[in-house]
């Protein structure tokens, strides 16, 4: 099987090159990763100590965040890596300041494995919830580098766990430790004979509390709300943004501001947004030339500003979740204690779960659920106060995952 692994990967490759004429991000995917052990050779040399992160995308990167300060502050001499294999996450965060080298992952050969460990020559390597790349993996226990898997979900569905997948299970050797985030999870790696692992949950909640602590005030913000109710609805995507508009443009929207925060930044998208709605709308770019308190709609056409926006909701509706591409972070709008709504695909996300179970999340599915989410919501009664609770309330209880896990990799460094 790692045969057929390695062919597949090499043809990948190339298929990849020839998808990078047509599309702007395999392109980034591609031109990203020409460069990688040149930039990386730069900046760790053959002497250096290194503990290196891997994120599939942004929102592993957040999840491995906490822990990254926490070995930062307690190792200050070594550098820190963090790799990427989506350029969403790459282009977000290349030029951060947390790590020492920000990279892509190279496409999972034999030769790029043993080639990035020459590079970068991790005393720790900490896999951040997904991500399990068999050459790596294995490139990494034949070199004996201390490994950890954090803020992990193992699915039934995953090879791991059938019958063909017996190559896959053998990369899951590496790891000295598996912190998972749920008790299936646990179960499911018992039950292939692996017994390291301890439920610790995610990593982000430790977080996604800190921003609580953090000056939130956006001046921009207040002028628009003006004391008035405001909707904020993050990372949305058309689908999303199509219940917004015919809830905003009808009588739902009376009374109330609506702060919409596009998942995608293209002027073309962000125009067709804005010309779609009926009411006084304005974009955030344009801010200096606008009244903002007379508006009803604010279009957020910049990155950056989502989490402090998030402070200022009454009610977030969280985008993503209308499409099959996976739904955004509710963990940010949670720590502020409002009621969340969401689309109806949310399975892969353990807090969502959670959270709607304890009715703290609102699931809608078409625009008739839609409406009758936020025209409930936003009497602002006993029920409105009660989803608050609950939302702020879990953040609060799920912290400390990151405590755990640092103890335990400061026995391997």
């Amino acid at each position: 099987m790692y045969l057929l692994y390695n062919i597949l990967i090499f043809i990948a490759g190339g298929l990849l090159k020839l998808v990078a004429l047509f599309n702007p991000k395999i392109k980034l995917f591609v031109e990203g990763r020409k460069q990688v052990f040149d930039n990386i050779s730069t900046k760790i040399k053959p002497a250096d100590s290194v503990i290196w992160f891997h994120c599939a995308s942004l929102g592993e990167f957040e999840q491995g965040l906490p822990l990254i300060e926490a070995l930062k502050a307690d190792y200050p001499t070594h550098k820190i890596v963090v790799s990427f294999f989506s350029p969403s996450g790459y282009e977000v965060k290349k030029n951060s300041k947390v790590a020492d080298v920000i990279t892509y992952l190279p496409l999972d050969s034999e030769k790029n494995a043993k080639r990035f460990l020459n590079v970068v020559h991790p005393d720790l390597a900490v896999f951040v919830k997904y991500e399990f790349w068999p050459n790596m993996l294995k490139e990494l226990k034949k070199r004996s580098i201390k490994t950890i898997s954090i803020s992990t979900i193992f699915r039934k569905n995953q090879a791991f766990f059938k019958w063909y997948g017996s190559w896959m299970r053998k990369s899951l050797d590496t790891f000295n430790h598996f912190f998972v985030q749920n008790d299936l999870s646990k179960q499911l790696l018992t039950s292939i004979g692996y017994d390291n692992s301890t439920i610790n949950g995610d990593t982000r909640f430790d977080r996604v509390a800190k921003i609580l602590e953090q000056d939130n005030t956006l001046d921009f913000v207040e002028s628009f709300k003006n004391d008035l109710p405001c909707i904020v609805a993050g990372s949305t995507w058309p689908e999303d943004e199509t219940l917004l508009v015919n809830y905003i443009n009808g009588i739902g929207g009376e009374g109330l501001k609506f702060i919409i925060a596009p998942h995608t930044m293209k002027p073309k998208n962000i125009n067709q947004l804005k010309k779609s709605i009926t009411k006084k709308v304005g974009l955030y770019s344009e801010k200096d030339q606008l009244d903002l308190k007379t508006l009803d709609v604010l279009i957020i056409d910049t990155i950056g500003l989502l989490t402090k926006i998030y402070s200022y909701a009454n009610i977030a509706y969280v985008g993503g979740g209308m499409r099959t591409s996976g739904l955004h972070n509710t963990l940010e709008p949670a720590t502020f204690g409002i009621p969340i709504i969401i689309g109806k695909n949310y399975g892969k996300f353990q807090e969502v779960l959670d959270l709607v179970k304890l009715n703290g999340i609102t699931v809608i599915s078409d625009q008739s659920s839609f409406n009758n989410a936020l025209n409930t919501l936003t009497i602002f009664d006993e029920q409105y106060q009660q989803k608050s609770l609950i939302t702020k309330n879990y953040v609060q209880k799920n912290k400390g995952a990151v405590i755990q896990i640092a103890d335990y990799a400061r026995t391997l460094l």
